[in-house]
């Protein structure tokens, strides 16, 4: 039987190379993502714990996010290192200046930094054993107007020493002249490095040489970095600043770190599970015709002795061995895709380094795992099939197995499975809380997809008489043997069209979502946007007070507005703790923003001590009209804030934020003092035409090269461009799930034209030329693509309107269904058809009458 067994699985080594690249593709996808993972998180753990110091003194419950949406930053006073230094087990302490709200622009009035969402990070030069830079040319800075600059931003934005660049930092604008270059000696996070003179940095940088962002402390000879902690910790005071350890350090940045990674990991994997599922449509479709093709052959082994049990351990053998030969060449794969996402991060300025690649133990097992287990699973139910061949098959001309089996079984079981996830569905929709409906869309999502798959061979014959129906007509005998030959195996065509139905599927729910999003913003802007135009960082980011000095400046500016954001945490009377950005504004809010109050207006939302909620949100948490609210803000600066209005924003919460907090820019000066604005809202002046005006403010702006003047349709341009990233990486999963769909129906329709070899003999010999028979296989191959994308876009759509009734507890309420999308797929599914049947098609072309009559 082992012998019979590898002799059948190399027979069909050609065949099986089809389902074996599904199994390479989705464990490629697995190991590369983890291998990229853990070269990262290696990579940057050594970072981390080579540049940290021993421990470091910082600003109290500091948060990087917290500087980067309020653009103030927290410091400790300088003199602390002074306290620091006198510490007994210290060998050295130095107070640190260093910010990642600088804008660098260099001469020719670009920016200098990156463009991929790392930080521009200014700091004070110093130098020691941990420093991750090293001067490799110039001279270090000295005194105001000089800096250095990292070799990598140097050599990408073509800046050389000698060159005079400007810094836009919280307290203002200056100068530096280049006077050197450092290299990175450990591994570059894709950041642009400044580095200024230590006795001016607090200046340039803070607005005062009094501050510091933090105090490096480095333990002397013996001392633990524990022990250090602690007594450093008894000197300032724990309550007043937080002390870290260089491991503690190490692993807070690394945490920072993580969500990164994490969007890579589950893309990734979001790849891999695609690949995973239709695959399995795939391998379970090419063993159930091989043992189809096999049935006297498994007969005759019955009929010499073997028993069911050694017929199915031959079927599951040899899709073992398929998936552990899978496993191996995705594995590889794998190396190689990690290879590209190292070359990629590179490319964009993250320099990892290939030679330093980790591949760990856990890989290659969740690779086999993977692969095996899938390609196993997959097999099972064919192998069951294949035990339950009568001896006697060996003495007949056996059916292709399941042909005229009834279907009443998929008939119950998918029609319960549907009845149960229709409900979910249904539930999500009439769903109130926005986590209750998530898990009912979710639940309802997968219920339907099994459905679908289960009664899939249920709706072959409606549909494809009707989505064939004019084949006949248009081909005549060619194109109604077609329709019969899908007809004539409907769990095969099932089973065929369900790898494409679950990608177009995807893409169509997703589409209906990202549409009905888009819809949902322009109508948010449309409704409550009311200024000319909107100043605001490329990327969101806050910007310097000399911005709005500018625009103010500007002929024809009539009102400037400007808004501020800012991180706070409120407690709500029923207990809950919730964090979440809140808004500051200036006066004249109503003539740019329109928003609808339930109660209050606009006068008590933006008094000193005030603040504005969202009603709903308000009501949720039991919050009235002059309900005082503890806020904590960043730098552990507390008050108690009185609601002043609710509103009925009908925003989305990413759009705004949760709970819709905003309150007035005097409120907002008090407990964050440096907060800088992030967005201008720009009213014309009566007489000057808003046409006329973006020109003046764009040429007042020319320095400020990362600043965009917008209109309303800009705006939604905006809204646009960032929907559609979600819409891209869908397009990618549907692609991945093309490519397998479409191995899938090559695998089909290869293994039934050998299938049919004798039946093909015959209708040639009887004058069916070869572009006929070419034509009928291209027509069948079609007419089961366009069965799966109907089954898929239907499936789509039913998930995509339910997908819009949870955005819609969000804000999103518009629904939009994308036509155009929906008919380009179809279109497109029949291309698929047509490309997929090439091969096949040729191959049976030629085949030899004579001996495709004789063939048994």
């Amino acid at each position: 039987m082992l012998k019979a067994t590898l002799r059948s699985f190399l027979a069909h080594k050609g065949r099986l190379a089809l389902s074996a690249l599904a199994v390479v593709l989705s464990v490629a996808f697995v190991a590369g993502s983890l291998i990229f993972s853990d070269t990262v998180t290696r990579t940057f753990d050594r970072l981390f714990a080579s540049t940290a110091a021993d421990v470091t003194v910082q600003p109290k419950q500091q948060d990087l996010r917290s500087a980067r949406v309020s653009g103030s930053v927290q410091t400790v006073p300088a003199a602390l290192r002074n306290r620091v230094a006198k510490v007994d087990g210290v060998a050295a302490a130095r107070a640190e200046v260093s910010v990642q709200n600088a804008v660098v622009i260099d001469g020719h009035n670009r920016s200098v930094g990156p463009t991929t969402g790392a930080p521009t990070i200014a700091t004070a030069w110093y130098v020691t054993r941990r420093s991750p830079v090293r001067l490799t040319s110039g001279h270090a800075p000295h005194g105001a107007g000089e800096a250095l600059l990292d070799a990598d931003t140097a050599g990408k934005k073509d800046v050389r020493i000698g060159d005079t660049l400007t810094v836009q930092a919280q307290p203002g604008t200056f100068r530096v002249r280049v006077v050197g270059i450092a290299t990175f000696t450990t591994t570059n996070p894709g950041a642009a490095l400044v580095f200024l003179d230590p006795a001016v940095a607090g200046r340039e940088l803070l607005g005062s040489a009094a501050k510091a962002t933090g105090i490096a402390v480095d333990a002397a000879k013996g001392v633990s970095d524990t022990e250090l902690k602690r007594r450093v910790g008894r000197a300032v005071g724990t309550g007043a600043y937080d002390l870290k350890t260089a491991n503690e350090q190490a692993k807070s940045a690394a945490a920072g770190l993580g969500t990164f990674l994490d969007v890579i990991k589950y893309v990734m994997l979001g790849f891999a599970g695609v690949a995973l599922l239709v695959g399995v449509f795939l391998i379970v479709n090419t063993f159930s015709m091989l043992i189809a093709q096999r049935t006297r052959e498994l007969g005759l082994l019955r009929a010499l002795g073997a028993d069911r049990r050694q017929v199915r351990r031959s079927v599951l053998t040899e899709a073992l061995l398929l998936g552990l030969v899978g496993s191996t060449l995705g594995l590889a794969a794998g190396i190689g895709l990690a290879l590209g996402l190292i070359r990629l991060m590179s490319a964009f300025g993250m320099n990892l380094k290939a030679t330093e690649m980790v591949i760990g133990w856990g890989t290659p097992v969740a690779a086999y795992v993977v692969g095996v287990g899938v390609t196993f699973v997959a097999a099972y139910l064919p192998a069951r099939r294949a035990a339950a061949v009568s001896p006697m098959a060996a003495l007949a001309d056996a059916e292709v197995a399941g042909v005229g089996k009834p279907l009443t079984v998929r008939a119950v079981v998918g029609a319960v499975i549907g009845a149960v996830g229709a409900a979910a569905l249904a539930g999500c929709a009439a769903a109130t809380k926005t986590a209750q409906a998530a898990s009912l869309l979710g639940l309802g999502v997968a219920l339907t997809l099994i459905a679908t798959v289960v009664a899939g061979p249920l709706l072959v014959r409606p549909l494809i008489r009707v989505l064939g129906g004019a084949f006949p007509a248009l081909f005549g005998p060619v194109g109604r043997m077609s329709q019969r030959n899908a007809l004539r195996n409907p769990r095969r065509t099932g089973a065929t069209a369900a790898a494409l139905m679950v990608g177009l599927a995807l893409v169509g729910g997703m589409s209906v979502a990202s549409s009905s999003m888009s819809a949902s913003f322009d109508r948010q802007i449309d409704k409550n946007l009311g200024a000319d135009f909107i100043v605001q960082n490329t990327n969101f980011t806050p910007f310097t007070k000399e911005v709005r000095g500018g625009v103010a400046r500007t002929r024809g500016v009539g009102l400037v507005v400007p808004q501020r954001l800012t991180e706070v945490a409120v407690r709500l009377p029923n207990g809950k703790r919730v964090r979440t950005t809140a808004v500051g504004y200036g006066p004249g809010l109503d003539d740019v923003v329109h928003l609808t109050y339930v109660r209050g207006g606009t006068a008590s939302a933006l008094a000193v001590g005030h603040l504005a909620m969202d009603a709903d949100f308000a009501r949720d948490h039991g919050v009235r009209v002059g309900s005082a609210l503890p806020v904590e803000f960043p730098g552990g600066r507390h008050a108690e804030l009185t609601v002043g209005a609710l509103t009925n924003q009908d925003t989305a919460e990413g759009f705004g934020a949760q709970g819709g907090l905003f309150f007035g820019l005097g409120t907002l000066q008090k407990y964050v003092p440096d907060a800088q604005d992030s967005v201008l809202f720009v009213n014309a002046a009566t007489g000057t035409a808003p046409k006329d005006l973006r020109p003046r403010l764009e040429r007042a702006l020319k320095g400020f090269p990362q600043v965009q003047v917008r209109n309303q349709t800009d705006y939604k341009k905006l809204v646009h461009d960032q929907i559609a990233v979600l819409l891209y990486l869908v397009y990618a999963l549907l692609a991945l799930a093309i490519v397998i769909a479409v191995l899938g129906v090559v695998n089909t329709l290869a293994l039934s034209v050998v299938e049919r070899t004798r039946e093909i003999g015959l209708l040639r010999a009887i004058g069916l030329g070869r572009r006929q028979l070419r034509r009928m296989i291209r027509l069948e191959s079609v007419v089961i693509a366009v069965f799966g994308a109907v089954l898929g876009l239907a499936l789509g759509l039913v998930w995509g309107v339910c997908m819009q009734q949870v955005l819609a507890l969000r804000g999103l309420t518009a629904l939009a269904v994308p036509w155009g999308t929906i008919v380009a797929v179809v279109i497109g599914s029949a291309v698929v058809g047509v490309v997929a049947a090439l091969l096949p098609a040729l191959r049976a072309s030629r085949m030899n009458v004579l001996a495709a009559i004789a063939h048994e």
